[in-house]
Order: structure tokens, then sequence, then C-alpha cells
């Protein structure tokens, strides 16, 4: 250990003391022997099924089950009534409800522990559990064995594991389902069917899924599904590679030819790579891969990835050295675990059946944790190397990272280890109550199988992780197409500042990289709220295409569209110009206000012929900058030309100040979301049972405020080409280009039975963010009137006030109050 401080190994002292909550201890099995279960055939019971074919996600199933024991009849029942944590409880309920059954239940779930009261000589027990029919895979709910038959044609059979000679009454509620063969000892009852006195295993019966339910689960287990999130993945790495190649910088000069291309390198290898990592997350899903293969195949392609990224390139050779050093460590303790589990007291293929010791812990801990570092460095080296090369990157940063590479290395690994570390910590804590909830009511570490569990699951640990880490890399996508662009923008603009400056917007090549943008960033959280993973490569095509026909709309309707080419090179050419502009908008508003005035009778400090004769001038200024064939039409005004040009210079700077305030508005609209989606009761349950679950809460947060930031930057880099006069109109716009693919996913979901309510809230939510950026821009065109007004309210009133300051307002609260009712009515 030589060399190593003790600090380098922190993060693996956090992980192992976070793991040593995980017990492996094993318990007996509860005596079964000793269940008296002959004294439980006097008890009554009833069971209740029922069916919701209206639930979101699949067919839900209900089932109730009460028991009615009598106290004296069982030596058991006093147990009913202790501690629900106490041994004595657990081995009651389980010898009630399970008996000789020890085997687990993980397609049962159950939101509270059953309902135990006395009722005069009996002690009723009332026990609620619930299903979702999500798949093919036979479902095992309370005293209900339910299994697919053929077709759309399911079984429900009662297969109680206790009280076989206990009268039963049972009922059966389909909610609208289609009976199939029903037992000729039932009979309806209020759209019901009932069984009386018959034993539990004569009750059974048959039930057929709508047929979109039956669809949507023949489509889930189909190649088609399979092959639907390559095709996304292979479709997105094309966009990319297209996007790059036509982005690629012109060459300037010969000393700045190696940085360009290394730019547009970097976005070709990330589209190359990301679809190749996609294709083999997906194979090693579909196939069961050995815990030792599948150790081995993370580690190694989290060090490719992140040795390929190359985050060093055009520093010194201490960077690179201090980077590839801490990578290839890791990957070395991680591997050893793979390559010498003996060292570790665990067998060659990772699995034992007796459960894990200290040692063996600390050996899953390494193995874990080196694989999930591994594949967070990724991301972080390739965000770090499009962002720098991109020119994004504050330059103290890069100052910091070209003097001390070795503290930034270490500070960077220590804050990935805290990551990984907190990940292990809840894989563990889920695993453990999935657990308990699976093995109910026998305890959390009772039962032979338990060692085996943690086994299984810790040396699993990486590949669960490792798919939520790469179903969010398309941010990173995001942010290496961002870069390019900025990239572009930046050389272009030391070459010509005065003819970059005067464009509309993003040209050419541009365009492309813009709408990729809008598609893999806001589009496509929208097709993620959809919820069919086959909608997204046409769900991506679309939203590009759909950007371009509006913009193609643009050229033409736009307010500086309709000026022509002579107005914006004459009079928008150069700051001075510019300023010019700003002086006659504000000249503008200022006639305006005094016309009003004169207008209704008031006093002014011009006369109205002065007024008309200066409002003349104004029009023959704005007329002399245009062709003599191509005159304005009579509405536009200065002003408006102002409002439309934006409050920043250069189209990037538009671009980057609507992504800021785009992002800020979109704060309460992420939160809405997170809430609507932890609604359901199921959802909130999850928290406790999935291991992706609380940190897929995190992530989503920040990929709906990657979306919305990005549908500002968007907007405001395609703020002078876009569509209508009023600054709304333009926001709307660029909400119709996304809302053409979403409009098909909705028809879809209707036809196939899904819900869309979620999506139409997603597309308000961002129509009242981009309306209200769009106004937080003509606000900020003006800002130099602030000084005029008493907040920035009354600013954009004396703005809107000449163009229908009403129905601006009108137009934006529908917006907030139509999203308001409908989360409300989803939040109910």
């Amino acid at each position: 250990m030589k060399g190593i401080r003790w600090w380098q190994l922190l993060p693996l002292i956090v992980a192992t003391v976070m793991w040593g909550r995980c017990s492996s201890s094993e318990a007996l099995e509860n005596d079964s022997s000793t269940c008296l279960e002959r004294q439980l055939e006097s008890s009554q019971v009833g069971a209740f099924i029922q069916f919701d074919r209206h639930d979101r996600t699949a067919i839900k199933i209900r089932s109730e089950m009460t028991v009615d024991i009598p106290m004296t009849e069982w030596i058991l029942a006093d147990q009913l009534l202790l501690d629900k944590d106490s041994e004595g409880y657990r081995h009651a309920m389980h010898c009630l409800l399970r008996g000789k059954d020890t085997s687990s239940r993980g397609t049962e779930w159950r939101f509270d522990e059953p309902e135990v009261k006395e009722q005069g000589q009996y002690i009723r027990v009332r026990y609620e559990s619930y299903a979702w029919i999500m798949d093919y895979s036979p479902i095992r709910l309370g005293p209900w064995m339910i299994k697919w038959k053929k077709g759309s044609t399911w079984t429900a059979h009662l297969s109680p594991t206790t009280l076989q000679k206990s009268r039963w009454k049972v009922e059966a509620d389909l909610g609208g389902l289609r009976f199939g063969d029903t037992s000729k000892s039932a009979s309806p009852d209020n759209d019901k069917w009932v069984w009386e006195g018959i034993p539990p295993s004569r009750i059974t019966f048959d039930f057929g899924l709508p047929w979109q339910r039956s669809w949507i689960l023949t489509y889930g287990r189909s190649f088609w599904s399979k092959i639907g999130v390559g095709a996304w993945w292979v479709c997105a790495s094309a966009v990319v590679a297209l996007a790059a190649l036509r982005g690629r910088p012109r060459r300037l000069s010969a000393g700045s030819d190696g940085r360009k291309e290394s730019v547009v390198q970097a976005v070709l290898q990330w589209a190359a790579l990301s679809g190749s990592v996609a294709v083999v997350l997906l194979v090693m899903a579909n196939q069961r891969v050995s815990p030792p293969w599948n150790a081995l195949l993370c580690i190694a392609t989290g060090l490719a990835l992140t040795l390929v990224a190359r985050p060093w390139l055009g520093g010194t050779p201490l960077q690179a050295r201090a980077v590839r050093g801490a990578v290839v460590f890791v990957a070395a303790a991680g591997l050893l675990v793979v390559v010498a589990p003996h060292l570790f007291y665990l067998p060659p293929h990772l699995v034992s059946k007796a459960g894990p010791g200290v040692l063996g812990k600390v050996g899953y801990v390494l193995m874990g944790l080196a694989a999930v570092w591994l594949w967070l460095a990724a991301m972080v080296a390739w965000a770090w190397r499009f962002a720098r090369e991109g020119h994004m990157v504050p330059a103290s940063w890069t100052d910091r990272w070209n003097r001390t590479p070795i503290l930034c290395v270490t500070a960077a690994s220590l804050a990935l280890g805290a990551v990984a570390g907190g990940l292990i910590g809840c894989l563990c804590w889920v695993n453990e109550n999935q657990w308990e909830r699976s093995s109910w009511p026998a305890g959390q570490n009772s039962g032979q199988g338990h060692g085996e569990y943690v086994s299984k699951y810790l040396a699993n640990f990486s590949f669960s992780q490792l798919t939520l880490i790469f179903a969010y890399s398309w941010v990173l996508t995001g942010i290496a197409l961002l870069s390019l662009l900025r990239y572009r923008t930046k050389t272009r603009l030391q070459a010509d500042e005065s003819t970059e400056k005067s464009a509309l917007g993003p040209e050419g090549p541009d365009v492309l990289l813009t709408a990729a943008i809008f598609a893999f960033t806001a589009g496509l959280e929208g097709a993620a709220i959809a919820g069919n993973a086959a909608q997204y490569p046409i769900w991506l095509l679309l939203n590009i295409a759909s950007l371009f026909a509006i913009l193609s709309a643009g050229r033409r309707w736009s307010v500086l569209g309709r000026l022509g080419d002579t107005f914006c090179l004459d009079r928008l050419r150069n700051e001075e110009w510019r300023h010019e502009l700003m002086d006659r908008a504000h000249e503008h508003r200022f006639l305006e206000h005094e016309s009003r005035a004169l207008d209704k009778g008031g006093t002014a400090s011009m006369t109205l012929d002065q007024v008309e004769a200066r409002q003349r001038d104004l029009r023959q200024w704005l007329l002399a900058g245009c062709d003599s064939d191509r005159p304005p039409p009579a509405h536009v005004s200065v002003m408006d030309i102002a409002l439309a040009w934006g409050p920043e210079g250069h189209w990037w700077d538009n671009a980057v100040r609507a992504a800021r305030v785009a992002f800020w508005f979109g704060i309460p609209g992420s939160a809405g979301l997170l809430l609507l989606l932890l609604q359901p009761r199921l959802e909130q349950v999850r928290l406790r049972y999935e291991p992706t679950a609380i940190p897929d809460i995190v992530v989503k947060f920040i990929a709906f405020q990657a979306a919305w930031g990005a549908a500002g930057f968007v907007l405001g880099a395609l703020w002078r080409l876009l569509p209508g006069r009023p600054s709304p109109v333009r926001a709307l716009s660029l909400v119709l280009a996304y809302a053409v693919p979403a409009c098909l996913a909705v028809l879809l979901n209707l036809f196939t039975g899904g819900a869309f309510t979620h999506l139409l809230l997603y597309s308000l939510f961002m129509a009242v963010i981009l309306t209200a950026t769009s106004i937080f821009m003509d606000a900020s065109t003006f800002s130099e009137d602030q000084q005029y007004a008493h907040s920035r309210f009354a600013l954009v009133m004396s703005i809107y006030r000449l163009h229908g300051f009403a129905a601006y307002v009108a137009w934006f609260m529908a917006q907030l109050a139509a999203a308001a009712t409908l989360w409300e009515y989803l939040i109910d």
C-alpha cells in the first residue's frame, strides 16, 4: 500500500460502512408444525377479487380476504393482537395466511399490514393486497393464483395455502372485463359472481383482457419491442453523426485546424460509442450473463469510455497521467474481485448460497463501486471535453485544471465515489425491503434463501445502476451538440464579427444542430412521458422535421423576414446602428403615449401635429432601410423590430439568456410533474423497493430542467426567425413544432388505450414556460427603461399596452389556468 493515502480509500471506506447495514444472518424458518391448522377449520373466510381495467399502465387486481377466527378454537389467535413487529405476531400471521408455503411473492404488493380486530368471540383479520398484469408471468395474489391461458384469456383459481376446510364465500368483480367459462356453482349478484359453501379447489373462472391491453403485453415480449430501443439509439447516433459532419467548421488557419477537427471527432466518437454501448446493454438485458462476465463487461466498458473521452486533450502530460492513473487503479480494484474471488472468500461464479461474509461484502463493494465510478467518470469526462472544446467552460476552471491536475482529479474522484457509494447504500436498503416484502410475514432475515438473495443482488449491482446512468445520457448528447454549435459560432465571430453579428439566427448546418438539440432534450423528455419506446425514433425525426417546417414559415412571416435582407444589412449591421434602432423604438413608445393622452383630451408635451410629424419621420426611416419594391407592412413599427431583434446583439446571446430564464421558470413545472408521477400509491411504495427509484427521481428533475432550459435556448436562438409579430406567438410556434409528434403519440395512446394526460400536461407546461420566457425577453429588450417603471411588470404593461396588453394577459392566463386545472385533476 506504499504511496496510497488514506483519503484515496475514503470512497471505499464510506461505501463499506454503508454496506455494513446489509444483514447476512440467517434465521430458521417458521416451524409450520406448530401452526395447528386443524383448529382453523371452524373459521369463516370471505374472499373478494376485483379487476380494474382503467388503470393507467396495466390491469390492476385487488384481493381482499377476511377471516373470522374463533378465539377459543385456535391457540395462536391471541398472538395476532401482539405488536406487528413481534415474532409471535409474524408466526401467527404466517400460520394463518401461508401455512407450509415459504415461497416468496414478488408480484404481490401490500400498502398496509392486515387489519386485526376483536369482535366478540372472534378475531377478524382483513388482508388486502394488489397486483398488476404487466407481463405473462403467473401472479400469486392473496389466496388466488392467476395465470395466462391463451390469447387474451386468463384463468383465476382460488388456491389458498391454508383454511381449505373452512367455509368460504367468494366474490369476483371483473370491472367490465369479459367473463369466460365460469363454473356452474357460481351465481350472478349485482354484476358480480358469487360462490358460497363451495370448496376452494372448485372455484375457478376465465376472463379476457381488452384487445388493447393484450396487444401491449404481446408487443412487450416481441422482437419488435426489443429492436425498438435499439432502433432509437441507432437513429439517434445517425442524427448526431450527420449533425457533426454537417457542422464541421471551415478551415480558417493552419494553427486552429486541430482544435476544430477535435470538436467534430469528439461528437462523432460519442455518436458511435453511445450506439454501441446501447446495443451491448440491450443484449445483456435480454441474455442471461453470469455475474463475473457482467462485472467484467461493465468495468471494461466504463474504462474504455473514460479513456476514449480524453479529458486531458489540449492540456499537459501530467493531466493525462493523473486521469489514466485514477481510472486504471479503480478498474484494477474492481477486476481483482472478478479474477481472484477466492481472496474475498467468494466462489468463481461470485454467488454464494450461504451468503457473503465481511470480506465477501468488501469484494462486492469493490466490484460494484468500480463499475459505477467508471461510468460516472466517463459521463463527466465526456461532458468536460465537449464543454471545454466548445469554449463553454469558465476560464478559471480551465486554469485550475491546467495548474493542479492531481488535485482536480482527486476532488472529482471523491465526489464520484460519494455518489457511487450512495447508490450502493440505496441498493442495499431497497433490496432488503424487497426481501422483507416478498417473504412477508416470515421476517426480514428469515428463510434459507436470504443469503443467496443477498449475494445475487450484490453481484449484479452494477448492471441495474449503469442502465439508469446510460438511460439519461441523452443530456450528454445535447451538451455535445451544443458545444459544436458554440464552437462554430465563436470561430465565425473571430473571423468576421460584423457579418456574424448581423445574422438573424442559425443558418445552414447550425439549424440542424439547433433542431437536434431541441429534439434530444425537450422532445425526448416528452417521448419518455408518452411511455412507448417504439415511438422514440419517429419522435426524434418528427421533432426535427416540424421545427424545420416552422422555420420555413418563419422566413416569410417573421417580422425581420418581412423587412428583407437589405434592412438587416443596413440598419442592424453594427452596434451603432442597433443603438439608433433602440433610440427610435424609445421615441415610438413616447409618441404613442403622447398620442393616447391627446386622444383622451389630456395634456401632453407636444401638439397632435408635432406627434404625427415625428411618427411620419419614423416611418420614413423604416422605409428608407428596406427595398423599394418590398415595403414593410403598415402595422410593423420600429418597436416591433426592436422586440423581434431581442435584448442581445447576437442570436447566441439571446439563446443563452432565454435558456437561463426558462430554466428558472421551469422549476415549478419540474416539481409539479414529479409530484404527479409520484401520486399513485404504488409509485410511492416503490421508492422503498425499486433499486433505481430514488436516484431516478433526482435524475428526472435534472432531465426536466435540462428540457426547459434547452427549449428556452432554442427559442432564443430562433427568436428572430420564428413567425409571429407578438413575442408570445413566437413561443407558441415553437410549442407547435413540439406538438406535432406529441399529437401522434396521443392518437397512438388513444388507440391502444394508454394514458396521454401526462404528455398533455407536459406540453401545457412547456407552453407556459416559453410564453413567460418570451415576455421576459421583451422586458429585457427595454431594460434601460426599468428606471422609469415601478417594477418589471409595469415595464411589461407599458410595452404591451401598444400591442393589446389585455389580449396577451388573457392568452397567458388561459395557458396557466389550463395547466393548473389539468394538474389538479390528475393529482386528485
